[in-house]
């Protein structure tokens, strides 16, 4: 990898492509998948909490993987309200139905698809993204996305990015570790510039030594185009 590569990412790939590469990872890693997830969990419940979820409120998990948050969320909205998630990968997403069946969850909901397809039965109070790189980085699946939420609702995101200039050396190994995950590894110094310009509110906070980071806003109004500069994948 070169060091240009280190700071801007491969080139961009299309959505198509992404999804396929995405999918492949996923498969090999999904049997071992929440074994990992230990260091990122304290993350995962401030981003669930920075939510403010109110009790029969209704949440999207974006890219909900195995499942890992859903308890989390369910706990948030309680019996009266409703939890979806979606994931593009098979082994991922029977992972969550497994956890779902085993919890006996009814008001929990799943799909398997990719963002670019997914549709809801009715707008959310709120969208919770955890790692969900590859997503963020397409235009098109962060249009589908916002377009499941109702207008002002709640967004919290947490992610990997590069580390702040003074330990910028590490930055070869923060895209090695993405490129193990996502389709399309790299765009890691402000990876949250194709949604933040559409929500309201938006602010972040630094996590990991400045590795990682929780972003939090609203949904603005649908009529909020999406950026037309520097495409995505």
């Amino acid at each position: 990898m070169s060091g240009a590569q280190a700071r801007q990412g491969p080139a961009t790939l299309p959505d198509a492509e992404v999804r396929a590469r995405s999918v492949l990872k996923y498969r090999k890693r999904a049997a071992g998948y929440d074994a990992t997830c230990g260091p990122t969990w304290p993350i995962r419940e401030r981003t669930v909490a920075a939510l403010r979820l109110q009790p029969g409120q209704r949440v999207l998990d974006v890219g909900c993987g195995t499942g890992l948050s859903l308890a989390l969320l369910r706990d948030a909205v309680g019996a009266s309200g409703l939890v979806f998630g979606f994931d593009q990968s098979p082994e991922m997403y029977a992972g969550a139905c497994a956890r779902v069946t085993a919890a006996g969850w009814s008001n929990v909901l799943l799909f398997e698809t990719p963002a670019q397809g997914l549709r809801l039965p009715e707008p959310v109070d709120a969208l919770f993204f955890h790692y969900t790189h590859d997503i963020l980085r397409s235009a098109s699946a962060v249009t589908a996305v916002l377009a499941c939420a109702r207008p002002g609702a709640a967004v919290a995101i947490a992610g990997i990015k590069y580390f702040p200039w003074w330990l910028a050396p590490l930055n070869p190994w923060v895209y090695l570790k993405n490129r193990g995950y996502n389709g399309a590894p790299g765009e890691l110094l402000t990876p949250w510039d194709r949604i933040a310009p559409r929500l309201l509110d938006w602010h972040l906070t630094p996590v990991q030594f400045g590795m990682g980071y929780i972003g939090v806003g609203q949904v603005a109004g649908h009529s909020v185009a999406a950026p037309q500069a520097g495409g995505g994948p």
